[in-house]
């Protein structure tokens, strides 16, 4: 019977290594790779507060910049307010000012108005006006706001019915009336009349009145 040979390569090798020493190295082998997860473990979590930190840190810079920004403004604001009390001081008082000026007159109009009817050869010798109440918000031309008298002077008789005639027709003149006749005991020829006049509130100058109103 003819033997086959194994056909064999190589150098033939033996682990001559203790079983122990196996195991040994085993375990450092596990205990360096556990060395080195926490270790990593260890650097994340650095890593992960280092971050946090900077975050806080950055946060808190820009916090501080808000309230610096926040403290500059309130201090403008505080400055700014004296210019508010004296703006608001200033529209109080004229405010106050066009309530007190509301009736206002306008004397040379007014005036001019009644004189503007009289014959050339009259004098304007004296007039005696009441202001009117305070424009209501109604229609000027309807209200009263001049009330009175005015002298006239003539050297010679007037036709005082005429001249009420156009006075009543002037424009901003609500009545119009005689009161008196009578002749100077001084100067002979000369005649004075008395007469009752009404102007409407246009005669008012309108200048201190609020804006937007009448």
């Amino acid at each position: 019977m003819t033997a086959v040979p194994v056909p064999f390569s190589g150098v033939a090798r033996v682990n001559l290594m203790p079983r122990v020493e196996v195991a040994r190295r085993e375990r450092d082998k596990l205990v360096r790779m556990w060395v080195w997860l926490v270790f990593g473990a260890i650097l994340v979590a650095l890593l992960v507060i280092a971050g946090a930190f900077a975050f806080k840190f950055l946060a808190d810079q820009r916090l501080s910049a808000e309230q610096a920004r926040t403290s500059a403004l309130l201090t403008e604001i505080a400055a700014l307010s004296e210019v508010s009390q004296a703006l608001a001081t200033e529209s109080e008082l004229t405010a106050f000012r066009g309530e007190a000026m509301a009736n206002d007159l306008a004397w040379t109009p007014a005036i001019a108005k009644v004189t503007g009817i009289l014959p050339a050869e009259t004098t304007l010798t004296e007039f005696d006006f009441t202001v009117g109440g305070v424009p209501q918000g109604g229609d000027p031309a309807a209200e009263p706001g001049l009330v009175g008298t005015f002298s006239v002077d003539s050297p010679t008789p007037l036709d005082i019915v005429a001249i009420i005639r156009s006075l009543r027709g002037v424009e901003g003149v609500l009545y119009a009336d005689g009161q008196s006749v009578t002749t100077s005991q001084q100067s002979a020829g000369r005649y004075s009349y008395l007469l009752n006049v009404v102007l409407d509130q246009t005669a008012y100058s309108g200048e201190y009145a609020a804006e937007g109103g009448e």
